[in-house]
């Protein structure tokens, strides 16, 4: 695919360069992106009820924390009206934090649904600027597999980004909730050493913090490299995800071609990349385990080790004990957070850096960083188009001119009206003078003067049918109802379609119903609808009989002010048109550039910036 000179930021075709980007330079462009999506308000209001509920819940936690001191002196007590009392206490806080708990995970749910929704449009959005999908499919890795980023990734990070930060935010306020408390209970705490007695203030609050910390360190040095394998397991399950789907798309032709062995062993390979990073995932996240969870077990019975010397020496009750090792437990908690979602927060981190580079790469696909060899776009008179001194580059960079061709004829102008056919010498690749009057290739020399892009329509060599109904395909790349009825169902019986007329409303995938010269044929019908001022084909009619390619244009006559520029060669349209000839000639006629053609599947993706911008 042709490569924009002007469009190819600072190494954005090479995906590590997201390794060296800051933390916080990804969150501030993913806080500026949620800032300005029409989801930000409701966002806001969710965050606010959110910390309220969490506060709240915070607050009666506590209760049920200091609530262990009457209920175990009770039964220490055998005190059994004391005790029912209890019971009935607890029925009521414990009755306050279910319904505070729905209300949460209501809120925690509608949070992640209006988060992904301010990601996913955002990152469409910058997708379908005009030209940044394009460019983006010829800048390397970054490019690769863009519905992997925007929907798989974009639902992730929406996902992982409110559970882990309503997580933080949880765990911060009950460590400031229960820090206090169990500071309180250790001041009661006095140790008995050899007849001397001493106490250490917040003594539980230290031990606390040790035994949380030490877990904190173990467990980022043991699951350090989950970030970089998480990161690398996202971009191979995409990899091999687009190999399923493109080996899908094709396999008439693959069938045909007996290439199935082929596709399999290209898919295995695939499979074994996915395979292999899954395995150092598994031995990574095996390792992080003997921390985890042996230091989860450990929980169990830390705290009462912690506070057995003050009961023993009758410091504390056994219900204030109940209550210390309650505190304990929620403080630990609170400073494990980190700890018990280090495998999470590396699988957050390795997605933002996904959806971040990506957005990064499309914000920069508009930078106009001069280039060596660029050609000039010049806003034409009315009614004309002109090259002056045109040589088409085939090549990107600045390497010599005899890696294209020239117009023959030297400086053309085109009037309003005129009808042109323009030919080339063998293994010209023509479709790049297609894709620079389209403002998508850059490369060569001269001066192209073109009209309003508005005023013009693209008609690719592949046509292109998008998903829907029938009459948003003929319509595209206008709304479906920009066109009345009688319109559209006069333009489908002229091009031949007319059995359809029934079905113009109907979901279906008409890439696959319709062949390909139905397929043309919608695009031909778009064209009579749209009535552009200049029409250009890139040899649109290649592979049509003859007789169908007539009738294709003698429907143009009735486009009697429209210019039309065909890119290719055809009888008919000779016949038909009675065009002046022009001829590309190339620059190096024993160095004819091959490896540079345009496919077709990306042609047929043709689009330009104006309303009327493109025919399937």
């Amino acid at each position: 695919m042709a490569v924009d000179t002007q469009a190819k930021p600072n190494g954005q075709g090479n995906e590590q360069v997201g390794y060296d980007l800051s933390l916080f330079f990804r969150l501030r462009m993913m806080f500026s992106a949620f800032w300005n999506s029409p989801v930000r308000i409701k966002l806001i209001i969710l965050v606010v009820a959110l910390f309220a509920i969490i506060l709240v819940t915070a607050y009666v936690q506590v209760l049920l924390n200091n609530w262990n001191a009457p209920f175990y002196d009770s039964l220490a007590r055998r005190d059994i009206t004391a005790f029912f009392h209890q019971l009935g206490v607890f029925g009521i806080i414990a009755g306050s934090l279910l319904v505070l708990n729905v209300i949460q995970a209501w809120l925690n749910q509608m949070t992640a649904l209006y988060m992904r929704e301010g990601l996913a449009r955002d990152l469409v959005n910058q997708w379908l600027q005009a030209k940044r999908a394009l460019r983006l499919a010829s800048s390397g890795l970054i490019g690769v597999n863009p519905d992997q980023r925007l929907h798989e990734d974009a639902r992730n990070l929406a996902e992982s980004t409110t559970g882990l930060a309503i997580g933080l935010v949880q765990a911060t306020i009950l460590l400031l909730s229960f820090i206090g408390v169990l500071w309180e209970l250790s001041s009661g705490m006095v140790f008995k050493v050899n007849g001397m007695n001493f106490a250490i203030p917040g003594y539980m609050v230290w031990a606390a913090i040790l035994y949380a910390g030490s877990a904190s360190f173990l467990s980022q040095f043991v699951g350090r490299r989950l970030v970089r394998l998480n990161a690398d397991r996202y971009s191979k399950e995409a990899e091999l995800r687009f190999a399923l789907m493109h080996a899908n798309e094709h396999m008439p032709a693959i069938t045909i071609a007996g290439g199935e062995e082929n596709e399999r062993r290209r898919i295995n390979l695939d499979i074994s990349a996915v395979l292999a990073v899954i395995r150092q995932l598994a031995i990574a996240n095996t390792n992080l385990t003997w921390v985890s969870a042996g230091y989860g077990w450990l929980v169990l019975i830390i705290p009462i080790l912690v506070a057995a010397p003050a009961y023993f020496s009758g410091g504390l009750t056994f219900g204030q004990l109940m209550v210390a090792v309650g505190a304990f437990n929620q403080v630990n908690s609170a400073l494990r957070w980190y700890v018990a979602n280090f495998g999470p927060i590396a699988e957050w981190r390795a997605t933002l850096m996904r959806v971040t580079d990506f957005r990064k790469a499309l914000t920069e696909m508009d930078d106009k960083t001069p280039m060596p060899h660029t050609l000039v776009f010049e806003k034409a008179a009315p009614g004309t188009m002109a090259w002056t001194d045109l040589e088409i580059s085939t090549k990107t960079s600045d390497e010599a001119t005899e890696n294209g061709f020239r117009i023959a004829e030297g400086t053309v102008t085109i009037n309003a009206g005129e009808h042109v056919m323009i030919n080339g010498d063998h293994g010209v690749n023509r479709r790049l003078l297609f894709e620079v009057l389209a403002h998508q290739w850059y490369s060569g020399s001269g001066t192209v003067s073109l009209p309003p892009m508005d005023d013009m329509l693209f008609v690719p060599h592949t046509p292109y049918v998008p998903t829907g109904t029938l009459r948003e395909a003929i319509c595209f790349p206008d709304d479906p109802d920009a066109y009345d009825d009688a319109a559209v169902e006069a333009v489908i019986d002229k091009v031949g379609l007319g059995r359809l007329k029934s079905r113009l409303d109907t979901q279906a995938r008409w890439d696959r119903l319709l062949d390909t010269e139905e397929q043309k044929a919608v695009g031909f019908a778009h064209l009579l609808l749209a009535k552009p001022k200049w029409i250009v084909f890139d040899d649109a009619m290649d592979g049509l009989e003859a007789e169908v390619q007539a009738k294709a244009f003698a429907m143009l006559t009735e486009l009697k002010d429209a210019t039309l520029i065909y890119i290719g060669r055809s009888e008919a349209f000779m016949q038909s048109m009675s065009p002046r000839i022009l001829h590309l000639q190339s620059l190096a006629p024993h160095e004819h550039s091959t490896d540079m053609q345009t496919p077709p599947e990306t042609a047929g993706a043709m689009r330009t910036g104006g309303k009327k911008a493109s025919a399937p």
